[in-house]
């Protein structure tokens, strides 16, 4: 009995360890992740700029690029001057100029225009890209998952399928950056009664995290 009961205390401490640190690994990482992706983004303007300068000089001003944290800090505050310049209209305006010039060079321009499609749709404010928490059917009828409504098809991909179709993004867990692409009739999915961001939540915890939305609460039918 004694033995029983102090493996069954030694189990309990080790998940409540888990319970403890999982989060703060998970967060340590992430940031670590963004860091590591705005260092990245400050080496690569470095090093541009030191292939146009001559010999004496490139190797000093290379060397910034081993004080720790600069690059973090000066990206970021690139990017807060460039959303200050962005909210007045002389920026707006050398906005507009840079988006003509970049969308009217060869090559550039199919790069350019794509990239900056993808990101209006996926951050700014008027978008519609994961506006909408979905149930659907995925990977096989009856079992169902969470995914997030992006669009609808058009095109060409709209003119060979049927009309009442939806674009679906189906993310994975515990990282839903990842995830699958689908074109569903609206027949086939429901929309939930709760915000993307709680949706979000459920998915990164594989539903441990309860929904703050009432059990009671009828979901609506699709009605995208």
């Amino acid at each position: 009995m004694f033995n029983r009961l102090t493996s069954a205390k030694i189990r309990n401490y080790l998940v409540t360890g888990i319970l403890v640190w999982v989060p703060v690994i998970i967060t340590i990482s992430v940031i670590a992740w963004g860091m590591g992706i705005l260092q990245s983004i400050f080496t690569s303007v470095v090093d541009v700029v030191v292939t146009f300068l001559p010999a004496n000089l490139a190797s000093d001003v290379a060397k910034i690029k081993d004080i720790p944290g600069l690059g973090v800090i000066l990206v970021l505050l690139v990017l807060f001057s460039t959303g200050m310049m962005a909210a007045n209209f002389l920026g707006q305006w050398f906005l507009r100029v840079m988006d003509s010039m970049l969308s009217n060079i060869p090559i550039i321009k199919s790069v350019y225009g794509s990239v900056k499609q993808v990101s209006d749709t996926l951050f700014s404010s008027s978008g519609q890209a994961f506006r909408k928490a979905l149930l659907v059917q995925y990977p096989r009828a009856g079992v169902w998952t969470v995914a997030f409504q992006t669009g609808t098809p058009s095109g060409q991909i709209a003119a060979n399928i049927p009309h009442d179709c939806i674009s679906v993004y189906v993310p994975t867990t515990p990282n839903p950056t990842s995830g699958f692409f689908l074109i569903m009739a609206k027949s086939d999915v429901v929309e939930l009664n709760m915000s993307v961001d709680e949706a979000l939540k459920y998915i990164i915890s594989m539903g441990v995290v309860e929904l703050e939305t009432p059990a009671n609460q009828p979901l609506e039918s699709s009605k995208l």
